[in-house]
This record gives structure tokens, sequence and C-alpha cells, in this order.
């Protein structure tokens, strides 16, 4: 269980709740954020609910032990997170637009895309200069010389952006590029992974894999989380189904259970749910009708000659038309833009 302190909670009152859990035969943790303190305790078997433990000096609250994610849940920050990527915020109650190609593959390609979305009004660039593939033979990113490329197009535009990591190792140099880093679907259950990113100050990108439950993502995050990276984005990007007509199944209902469950925002990517682009406007704007804090979109200026996804891709045109869409359905319900 947590035992969520009162803010005003002295170092004694706290000293008191660790020794009776102790007493209990708990294993304890004592986390300080924002000036509230959390007093975890578990056992073998189970502690009592709430008495005696909401009756003890300078507690306010008890929150039961529950599977799926304790200190990204409500129970934990009643608040919702806001994460700051540079300048650009994701969960302040505005709609944050990520755009890019899915693969960097080249400086021009990177460039010409970058400054397309920009003028069409993106907050956050995408590019990946490493990509997992399903075949060793296809092509797997630019590596190091994508990374330079995303930081020259940062430069150019004003834009920070979000790069996905695929190996522990390389958390480092990926993180000293770039101003957001993202788990991919494929990685959501690499913990080894999940607890490097949660060691660098970078803020997290974290993908819903492709099988899935909304329980086993949130404990994805709770990784992350708990080896100190508070700024976690949730992204719902489909999973997988038994209809062979898209690519993936957007799964909408995820949108307000991450936001009832968790205090994290949480973006929606239609291109990688769709594969096809001619579906990635409808979904894009209904995952904002649904509450979405950000979309990602696939935005390429040659679709036809791209080397990943390039038939879930919008060209820069009408991904400047969707922008406008979007702007006005996040309008109707209640968002800013």
């Amino acid at each position: 269980m947590m035992i969520v302190m009162q803010p005003d909670a002295t170092a004694d009152e706290v000293a008191a709740v660790v020794a009776r859990l102790r007493g209990a035969g708990a294993d304890v943790t004592v986390v300080t954020e924002g000036g509230r303190t959390v007093v975890s305790g578990t056992t073998e078997g189970r502690l009592q609910d709430e008495a005696p433990w909401k009756d003890l000096p300078g507690v306010e609250r008890v929150v039961p032990s529950v599977r799926g994610g304790r200190r990204v849940g409500r129970g934990y920050r009643h608040e919702d997170t806001v994460v700051m990527v540079g300048d650009v915020p994701i969960g302040d109650g505005s709609l944050t637009i990520i755009a890019g190609p899915c693969a960097v593959e080249s400086r021009e390609q990177l460039l010409r895309t970058a400054g397309a979305v920009k003028a069409a009004g993106a907050h956050i660039l995408r590019g990946d200069a490493f990509k997992p593939r399903t075949s060793p033979y296809t092509f797997q990113g630019l590596g190091k010389a994508g990374l330079e490329c995303l930081a020259e197009a940062r430069e150019l535009t004003g834009m920070p952006f979000v790069a996905e990591v695929l190996d522990p190792r390389d958390v480092e140099m990926v993180a000293s590029y770039a101003d957001m880093i993202r788990i991919g679907a494929r990685n959501m259950s690499n913990h080894a992974l999940l607890r490097e990113v949660g060691r660098q100050p970078k803020p997290v990108q974290l993908k819903r894999g492709r099988a899935a439950t909304v329980e086993e993502w949130v404990d994805a995050a709770e990784y992350i989380y708990n080896e100190g990276n508070t700024r976690i984005v949730m992204v719902e990007r489909g999973v997988r189904a038994f209809d062979p007509s898209v690519r993936n199944m957007l799964d909408i209902s995820a949108v307000p259970l991450i936001e009832q469950r968790t205090h994290l925002p949480i973006v929606v990517d239609p291109s990688h749910a769709a594969g096809r682009r001619d579906l990635v406007p409808a979904l894009a704007k209904a995952a904002v009708a649904a509450g979405a804090d950000g979309i990602m979109v696939d935005v390429h200026p040659e679709p036809h000659e791209a080397l990943v996804d390039g038939s879930q891709a919008l060209r820069p045109e009408a991904f400047a038309d969707l922008v406008g869409e979007l702007q006005a359905v996040a309008r109707a319900v209640g968002r800013r833009v």
C-alpha cells in the first residue's frame, strides 16, 4: 500500500508511519516529490487497507496496492502531469501536434519535411535514426548521422524533436541529441531499456505494445517512473486485431482509460494504427474528440519513395489540411490551440 502524507507532515510523523509499517513486517520505501512524502509498504501477505494507517498523525490518505501502476496512478497524484519537451507542453489542456517522417532517410528529406510540418502548425518534430524492423535486410536507420540531421532541423525550425532508442547502450547517445526519447511498441516490455531510460532526465514517450493490455502498458510506465524519470507521455498506436483491413486496431477507449487511471498525458499515433494514409485524418480527429493531449502523424514529402511506412505517411499539403481540422475539433471539446 501507499500512505500519502500531508504536505506539512513532520519528519517525526513520517518516521512513526515507517516504524508502524516495519513493525507489521513490511518492506518500506519513502519518496518525496514536490514537497509531498509517500511511504510505500509491501509484504508477502496483505496489509490492512486503511485502518489504522489513515488515523496516524500527518497522514492524508491511504492507497491500497493494486495491479497496474502505483506512482503513475491517480491514487498517488491527483493533479495532471504536464510534460515539457523543450518549451512545448504536453498535457496542459492544449493540443500538441507531433509530425515528421517515420525514419530519417537523408538530410534533404528530413529538412524538407521539418520545414513543411513547422509551417503547417506542428509543435514537435518526429523522426527516427534507429528503426526496429521485422526483416534484418530492410532499412535500419542512419544511426548517429540521423540524430545529427535531426539536431540540424531543430536549429533551423526551432522545433524540439523526439527519437526512438532501441538499445540500453544507446540511451546516453540518443539523449545527448534528442529533446524527448521514445520507447517503441516492440520495446514496451524491454524492462532493461525502460529502467535505463528512467535513469536519464529527458522526457519519454512510451508506446503501447501491439498485444499489451492497458494495465501492462501502465506497468511499463511504472518501471520508468520508479527509476526517477517522471516525465512520461503515453502513446496509443493500436493493438493487433483479427481484421487485416488495417495495420492495427486503434483503441480509442485507451484515451479516457489512461486519463482515469493515471496522471500522465496521452498522445495518439493514428499513422501506425491505420497503416493507411486515407484513414489517418478520421482516426486523428476521433482521438482529439476522445480527449487525447496530442497527435503524432507520419509526414513524408514523397511517400511513394519512403524507405519505411510510406503507405501511412501524409503528404505535407494533406497534413496542413489536417491540422486545421484537428484545431476545429480541439476547440469543440474545450482544448486550446
